[in-house]
């Protein structure tokens, strides 16, 4: 399970309040790595700046869990056949194995949290548990086959917490300002343009996260969009998280008033947004996370005003032409010691973009170059990116070599080259990077294969556990 959900739904749930200044997802996430740290949960995966990604739970503790849960009629982890004969007063339950059309018999007046991952599978069977469990605080639905939103769910007065991740709904119904405590909605990767007017009614609100693919193969453009900005947006002061909104004329004017944003991603801009936008992005006291994407593939961004009093602006992802000397620019200047990860898609850095980016963000622990312009020969240098984990080299037609000096990336443990066509050599000086855990060689040029296995570079990189040619 995600870090990010699991912390949403306890604040959702009322588990955890704020103390001094941190927020109560600040204490959520102390509470989870206190978990951790005394094996109850398990981290599973972590993230480029270091963070737990995902955690699970010891087969064993999870049985002793759900035991205990079951006695004190706290929660479920169920079944279908074992859910029919539980006891109604159930609070929480966690689906798996439902039965694609099988109707539901079974009725929870006291639940209070429903997580069915991609099992609920129809309109009524929706409608039937919001009928039902109308004290529902949380609704986790993501990745079941439903295309709708019932809207009876505007009736569930309790509800904090909406997750609808990767299904088909194609929109949200108006009756959904009257849920005026809710504070997390995820329909990210799901059919929804544009969001019910009345959305900025709930001045509670602290995660709005919406986009959908226009590209699930993601080599297009914009594979991704957001939905339009709802007039009114400036309402939702508590908003700690806005990812994907499109630009727009009034956007940076309504950003004035989001200053509490955490992370913001923004789709669809234009030359003619920049500098007033970045302006008002620049005085978010609290931003780690910025994404923006331009327009169009010709769309040229001036990066020249954005110049973050943050210094926790630790992630920053740019798609779309940079305006020439952008890497003089603050945002690289003045901030890019701060910057722990980057990435960059279809740009004009320079001949050689790594060589040229080193010494302005010497502290990347995720570096990703997709669709950059550059020279045939790409050279990491010594002692370059000192603490970088990750480096992902995407879709970079014109390169035929790379070359890694003695001492370059002394901490990598991924490194992924990915559709470089004319890559027919193997990378120089490869085989000294001895902290590589993952190396992904994928779609390059037709005799790069005969070439490593010419070379013996299996033989020459025990250390590697995972290689993917």
């Amino acid at each position: 399970m995600s870090r990010e959900s699991l912390v949403r739904m306890w604040v959702a749930e009322g588990f955890v309040l704020g103390k001094g200044k941190n927020t109560p997802e600040d204490v959520a996430e102390g509470n989870l790595m206190e978990l951790i740290h005394r094996n109850m949960l398990e981290a599973f995966e972590y993230d480029e700046l270091g963070r737990v990604n995902t955690c699970k739970m010891h087969d064993i503790m999870r049985e002793l869990a759900l035991s205990f849960v079951k006695e004190e009629k706290f929660g479920s982890a169920n079944d279908y056949g074992e859910m029919i004969q539980m006891d109604k007063d159930v609070r929480r339950l966690s689906l798996c194995g439902w039965k694609a059309n099988t109707p539901l018999k079974v009725k929870f007046p006291h639940l209070r949290t429903l997580v069915a991952h991609g099992m609920i599978s129809s309109p009524t069977m929706l409608s039937s548990v919001l009928t039902e469990s109308s004290h529902l605080t949380v609704l986790e639905l993501q990745d079941s086959d439903i295309n709708e939103v019932p809207a009876l769910v505007g009736n569930l007065f309790n509800l904090r917490y909406i997750g609808l991740r990767r299904t088909n709904v194609k929109s949200l119904p108006e009756s959904i300002e009257k849920l005026s405590i809710l504070h997390t909605l995820d329909i990210k990767q799901t059919q929804i343009e544009k969001l019910p007017r009345g959305i900025v009614k709930i001045k509670k609100l602290r995660h709005l996260l919406a986009d959908r693919f226009a590209d699930e193969k993601q080599s297009e453009f914009r594979y991704f969009i957001g939905v339009e900005a709802p007039k009114g947006l400036l309402n939702l002061e508590e908003l700690q998280t806005l990812e994907t909104v499109q630009a727009s004329k009034d956007l940076a004017e309504q950003l004035k008033k989001l200053m509490q944003l955490r992370s913001i991603w923004i789709d669809n801009v234009g030359a003619a947004d920049c500098a007033e936008l970045f302006v008002t992005l620049s005085m978010m006291p609290l931003l780690s996370s910025l994404l923006i994407s331009a327009r169009d593939v010709n769309e040229t961004l001036c990066l020249h005003a954005l110049d973050p009093i943050s210094t926790k602006l630790h992630r920053l992802i740019v798609r779309g032409q940079w305006a020439a000397g952008t890497l003089e620019y603050p945002i690289f200047r003045n901030h890019g010691e701060h910057l722990k990860y980057l990435a960059l898609s279809w740009c004009q850095l320079g001949e050689d973009p790594l060589e040229v980016l080193a010494p302005h963000v010497p502290n990347l622990t995720y570096l990703s170059l997709n669709s950059v312009k550059s020279a045939n020969t790409l050279v990491l240098s010594a002692r370059c990116f000192p603490h970088l984990k990750t480096l992902v080299l995407k879709r970079m037609p014109a390169v035929k070599q790379l070359e890694i000096g003695d001492g370059a990336l002394p901490c990598v443990k991924g490194l992924y080259i990915v559709s470089l066509a004319q890559l027919n050599k193997v990378p120089q000086g490869i085989e000294s990077l001895l902290s590589l855990k993952k190396l992904w060689l994928l779609n390059l040029h037709s005799d790069f294969r005969s070439q490593w296995c010419k070379n013996g570079m299996h033989q020459k990189m025990p250390h590697v556990p995972d290689i993917r040619i």
